[in-house]
């Protein structure tokens, strides 16, 4: 049976491959998923499923790597570990769980580290929604797991984007519970997974044409005792601001009344940029949040 064939290693035995803090010159994001990074990958899920076969795995990896940017390698790494670990997608993604390195504590000062799980959150981006590829099961709840602790780790707002799009509302009923976990980075997802215009990550069309099914989580968030989960918020309504101005000013309006000064920052952070426009209303609420 697959429980047989895994073992709980013990968490020094895991690696991650060596990340600068920001992008040096001469480099580029797509370095981040070299040799190292798939030496170590193949290291980690080899300790704790020892069926993996990390020769083909690492020959596959590195096959067409190359010209490959950072997003395309994810992607790519992704589709090499599916094609190595169990056909069940809820028992790999229970191994690639099983590999992952202990949790981030802090919130600030990062690095690039993280981006190491970007084949993880596509992993389970890419097959997290097919019942076919899991015995015909549903792998809703084994890929919410998986997004609940890759999170933890790097995060998981790419992968929340296509259950958000396919299951738009029993996804946001889960985030909804998150946005009350003790994690910080857990709560920042509810945020940043859900934001409309979320950089370099695919938009969530019916979120820029009606934002508000996202309102309850903002309200949740928006006096966060984290810096890091409020800047989401910030830049969740500073996208809503960019389709729906007349919302972002409203919710901000609202907010302003008895707002502590880490909410009047969230203010200030979402309008900052129809004040550059010179939009009075925005430049009004800004000034009123200082």
């Amino acid at each position: 049976m697959f429980e047989k064939t895994v073992k709980q290693p013990s968490e020094s035995g895991l690696r991650l491959p060596a990340a600068p803090r920001s992008i040096q010159r001469g480099s580029t994001l797509k370095d981040l998923l070299d040799r190292e990074a798939i030496d170590c990958l193949a290291h980690n899920v080899a300790r704790v499923y020892p069926a993996f076969n990390g020769t083909s795995f690492q020959r596959s990896a590195h096959d067409s790597l190359e010209p490959l940017e950072i997003l395309q390698r994810g992607h790519h790494l992704a589709r090499v570990l599916r094609e190595h670990l169990p056909k069940r997608y809820r028992d790999a993604v229970e191994i690639l769980l099983l590999s992952l390195t202990p949790p981030l504590i802090e919130t600030t000062e990062l690095g690039l580290g993280g981006f190491f799980y970007l084949p993880h959150v596509f992993f389970v981006a890419d097959y997290g929604l097919d019942a076919n590829g899991n015995d015909g099961e549903d792998p809703f709840e084994a890929s919410m797991r998986a997004q609940y602790e890759i999170t933890r780790r790097f995060s998981a707002e790419f992968s929340m984007r296509p259950f958000l799009i396919d299951r738009p509302a029993r996804t946001l009923e889960r985030l909804q519970t998150w946005t009350h976990d003790p994690d910080p980075h857990v709560r920042r997802l509810c945020s940043e997974g859900a934001r409309p215009r979320l950089p370099w990550a695919v938009r969530i069309p019916a979120f820029i044409k009606d934002p508000t099914p996202v309102l309850p989580i903002l309200e949740a968030l928006k006096d966060d005792p984290d810096l890091y989960v409020r800047r989401s918020v910030a830049n969740h309504v500073g996208d809503i601001a960019k389709d729906h101005l007349e919302l972002a000013l409203a919710l901000c309006t609202r907010w302003l009344s008895g707002a502590s000064a880490g909410r009047k920052w969230v203010i200030r952070h979402a309008l900052r940029h129809p004040s550059k426009k010179g939009i009075p209303a925005a430049m009004q609420l800004r000034h009123q949040a200082k």
